[in-house]
């Protein structure tokens, strides 16, 4: 559509419309010569099963496995062999807070101390390197994870990032070898995805060369703040930077900065005059994380304590800074913190990995019923749980190499600093985050549920799972929230293309499909239902690409349309739920692009045919959910749908086969698992032998 374009009012059609729909009925109603489509191929399960006997895929587990580990696999293995050796630093089944916190204070202290990792250093010069260490840690306890990157990437990372030379030299050793525990104190009671508007004040005095940090009211109070609780001793706190000033007002407000404030005393670990500790209590999981509350009262620290990469004050009280708004220095500082965002993507992916290796084991264990006196068959032999489980296997694997993908392109941006490869990697993150951490939180349900009683059982692991992952929807920025920064960049490169633009890397599809949308669907190839032409990667990608060009200039009318009537905010929060479809389909074209990617890129054919195979049903069981979306334009003829359906199905047969190779790829050894339904060997012995037989 073309800016100035009208738009047809949504609930009366144009007569133009109605003319365009009626033709495209005459197109399917009327037979046209066709050029012969592809070979049509029968789908029932009968001919599957002859085909799956024709044509049997193999899995070389090894080289399955090199491919997806890569080359950070050594220093997982080394940290996994140091836990594997240490009894005493492995989770018990049962544990209290208390215990739970003081363990994970221990596994920390030993993968530093002990094991001799020490990360600090790879958050900066080579963050795929972090992210394995990340993700090895994180396998072992979920709160493990969380607490080290609270450490890491974020009081770390934010003492690296929006700091200068001064406090990486002062506070680098300090932060790696586990001296300086620390916090990262940004969300507060009133205010959590709303960051501009915290509360918190930090007042220059230019008398004593000091800020004064300041908690005005309880809405300020630092809220859910991990490491506060017990073994904080440093905070980055996140808060308004007030100077005094000349003029009526008094004072001026320069946005919200970061500050580094000592919490407790280094040798006693007592509470510093003027700050106020409180614990937040048990939670609904990640109960190895001591979150607290802070309350500052008037606590001095020296002008050397902003963290001044972004924007300084002298001792007299002059503020510079090389961004010239509040809004690009708060957008700055922002932007160097999307690491944490990159990195629950990336654990998000490892604990579906984990979930998805016990329900698959158990599921090819468990035998139920079967036919009239023959044994009983495995419950994976069931189509219903085929389709429970050996999409969301599809889905582990997409989501491998799209968070995979996510890593190097925020290493390059590391690097570079590139401007537009930063706003790339700032909205893929917001995206993947938020796409991968809901599609996990909703699997593991559904691994819990398809292990029956035996998933219910808290050895089994599902239940911790679940609950220690549930808030990777919300923290490092509400999923809803993210997505919504997704489509206000979509819009805006929308409107780029317009306008003679350049589009941003992840965003270069939109030019050719923008184009093809604009023009009416091919009844011809609308029609086409065999393999070869389903399993085309050119097909599903065009679908998948087709859908999101169609969301967003849909989207982009009707915002403009209501913008008339109800302004910018009530125009978009009318359009919000279109939005966020928008936004999701995105992010499920990047994620098949880039499994398209290295399916090609494989070079094992046995692996490769394992990839292929697996990314059909990723691309077609996506497609098939959308189904309406599709038939709605015409995009899809009748005939082509069902055979999509058909295909799905056959194809979550055919993986169905090769599924315990599939996770075993993943390499997860039994320590991690844990869980005795997913023991590759005597799973019941293991099972009955925990109970006390």
């Amino acid at each position: 559509m073309e800016p100035n374009q009208k738009v047809e009012d949504e609930s009366q059609p144009s007569i133009s419309a109605m003319t365009r729909r009626i033709q495209r009925l005459t197109l399917h109603l009327t037979s046209p010569v066709l050029p012969p489509p592809p070979p049509h191929h029968q789908l029932d399960m009968l001919t599957c099963a002859s085909k799956a006997a024709n044509k049997v895929v193999e899995v070389d587990k090894a080289s399955l496995s090199e491919y997806m580990r890569g080359k950070n696999r050594d220093i997982q293995d080394r940290i996994l062999e140091f836990f594997s050796s240490r009894p005493d630093l492995q989770n018990p089944v049962e544990i209290s807070t208390k215990e739970h916190r003081e363990l994970c204070l221990r596994q920390l202290m030993g993968l530093v101390r002990e094991a001799k990792v020490k990360p600090l250093r790879y958050v900066v010069e080579d963050p795929a390197i972090y992210f394995a260490i990340m993700e090895a840690v994180g396998s072992l306890d979920i709160s493990l994870g969380i607490k080290f990157g609270v450490q890491y990437s974020l009081w770390g990372g934010s003492v690296l990032n929006l700091g200068t030379k001064k406090h990486r030299d002062k506070y680098f050793d300090g932060i790696d070898n586990l001296d300086y525990l620390g916090c990262f104190a940004m969300t507060e009671l009133h205010h959590g995805s709303n960051v501009q508007a915290l509360q918190t004040t930090a007042t220059f005095d230019p008398i004593t060369d000091e800020f004064i940090i300041d908690t005005p009211n309880d809405g300020a109070i630092k809220w859910w703040i991990g490491n506060a609780a017990v073994h904080g001793k440093f905070a980055t706190v996140f808060a308004r930077l007030i100077l005094p000033t000349h003029d009526s007002k008094g004072v001026s407000d320069m946005g919200v900065h970061a500050f580094i404030v000592p919490i407790r005393d280094l040798k006693t670990h007592q509470t510093l005059p003027g700050i106020e500790i409180h614990d937040c209590g048990h939670k609904v999981g990640l109960n190895g994380v001591d979150n607290g509350a802070l309350r500052f009262r008037s606590v001095r620290i020296p002008r050397d304590n902003l963290l001044n990469r972004f924007g300084d004050v002298s001792c007299d009280g002059k503020y510079t800074s090389s961004l010239p708004t509040i809004n690009k220095r708060f957008a700055a500082t922002l932007g160097e913190l999307v690491g944490g965002r990159v990195a629950l993507a990336h654990s998000s992916v490892s604990i579906l990995k984990v979930a998805v290796t016990i329900a698959v084991r158990y599921s090819l264990l468990r035998q139920q019923f079967g036919p009239p006196r023959q044994p009983e068959v495995s419950i994976l032999d069931y189509q219903s749980q085929q389709h429970k489980l050996m999409p969301m296997l599809a889905s582990s694997y997409a989501f491998h190499f799209a968070t995979q993908y996510l890593v190097d392109k925020y290493s390059e941006m590391k690097k570079t600093h590139d401007e537009q490869l930063v706003a790339d990697v700032h909205a893929l993150s917001a995206g993947l985050k938020s796409y991968v951490t809901s599609y996990t939180a909703k699997s593991l349900s559904t691994c819990r549920e398809a292990c029956g009683g035996h998933g219910y059982a808290a050895v089994n692991r599902f239940g911790s799972m679940r609950n220690d992952h549930d808030i990777f929807q919300t923290f490092e920025g509400d999923n809803t929230v993210l997505l919504q920064q997704v489509a206000a960049d979509l819009l805006k490169q929308y409107k780029d293309k317009f306008q003679g633009g350049t589009l941003s890397v992840t965003w270069n599809y939109l030019r050719e499909s923008m184009n093809s949308y604009l023009s009416q669907p091919n009844p011809v190839t609308a029609r086409w239902e065999s393999a070869d032409h389903l399993r085309d990667p050119k097909f599903q990608l065009d679908a998948f690409r087709y859908r999101t060009s169609r969301l967003l200039q849909s989207v982009a009318a009707r915002l403009r349309k209501h913008t008339q009537t109800l302004g910018g905010f009530g125009a978009w929060n009318r359009c919000l739920n279109h939005l966020l479809t928008l936004a999701e389909s995105h992010v499920e074209s990047v994620i098949l692009a880039k499994f398209i990617e290295a399916v090609q890129n494989c070079p094992d054919p046995r692996t490769q045919a394992a990839l292929k195979l697996v990314c059909d049903l990723y691309a077609l069981d996506r497609i098939w959910n959308d189904i309406g979306t599709y038939r709605n334009v015409d995009y899809l003829a009748p005939n082509k749908a069902k055979a999509i359906h058909k295909l799905s199905e056959y194809l979550s047969f055919q993986v169905r086969n090769i599924a315990g190779e599939l996770v075993d790829a993943f390499d997860i050894p039994d320590f991690v698992t844990r869980a005795p339904i997913a023991m590759q060997s005597e799973a019941y012995a293991q099972y009955t032998q925990h109970v006390g037989f």
